[in-house]
């Protein structure tokens, strides 16, 4: 099924709507079956691979999503160039609710999950210094401007493990750190998929303030999903964009990572 689509889209339910002559496709990979079938159509002339991260029925909590599968499957039908947007909080009132951010750095607070391809068989050392493509995180930048939503740059996302939201004493930790933004899946999708020599970028959307950061009785699913709903529209203008903007052929770090590594399986 290699060649299917060179381009995917990490999401959740309504960012896929766009798809034209969209068609499922059920992958089977050595790490178990994905979130859900992924869907596959074409997008301002290019092919797309949409896969729902917390499966269509939202079933998957942050902890539980199975990621490996995920990337595997992605790889294994041609994409190599992977747009993520995420719901995160913000760890500063500089940024409220609605601000498109495109961080650059992250840091993984999780335990327990599953974040590398390569556990046995050999010891593989992939570079991560700089998490996101830097030819996506330009892409998107320039698509968000030329829909007139100014993105913020150059902030971190910490990754906690979920699925409950931080106390208070938390997310004042984290922002003491000098972190700005929080979420619950950016890792290990980042570095899963920079293991497979993928361009990764993600593009968080602001849903709320964290609990230690303002006054108030603290974040709430319902809140999250009220502010990621009343954007999804100005969302799906920006990831149609990229899409078209997207070069085909690779120029960034991302597809040299492995070079010179001795890898103990065969890629897809």
């Amino acid at each position: 099924m290699a060649g299917l689509a060179s381009i995917g889209v990490i999401g959740g339910s309504g960012l896929y709507e766009f798809l034209d002559d969209a068609e499922e496709v059920v992958v089977e990979t050595p790490f178990g079956l994905p979130s859900d079938p992924l869907t596959v159509g074409e997008v301002a002339g290019r092919r797309v691979a949409f896969l729902p991260r917390h499966g269509r029925d939202h079933r998957y909590p942050p902890h539980r999503i199975p990621y490996r599968a995920n990337l595997w499957a992605l790889r294994f039908l041609g994409v190599r160039q992977v747009i993520a947007p995420s719901a995160v909080g913000s760890l500063t009132v500089t940024y409220g609710p609605g601000t498109l951010v495109i961080p650059d750095q992250i840091v993984d607070r999780t335990s327990g999950r599953a974040h590398t391809f390569y556990d046995e068989g050999a010891a593989v050392h992939v570079q991560f210094a700089d998490p996101y493509c830097p030819v996506g995180r330009a892409c998107v930048r320039q698509a968000a401007l030329s829909v007139g939503w100014e993105p913020v740059t150059a902030e971190t996302l910490v990754i906690i493990e979920g699925p409950r939201f931080s106390t208070r004493a938390e997310s004042r930790w984290y922002a003491a750190q000098g972190w700005t933004l929080i979420g619950m899946t950016g890792y290990p999708e980042a570095v899963l998929a920079r293991e497979l020599a993928l361009c990764y970028t993600t593009i968080a959307l602001v849903t709320d303030t964290d609990a230690g950061i303002e006054e108030g009785e603290g974040v709430t699913q319902a809140e999250v999903f009220q502010v990621f709903g009343e954007n999804i529209g100005k969302l799906r203008k920006v990831l149609v964009k990229v899409i078209e903007t997207l070069p085909e052929d690779r120029a960034c770090p991302c597809p040299h990572v492995l070079d010179d590594l001795k890898l103990p399986i065969q890629l897809p």
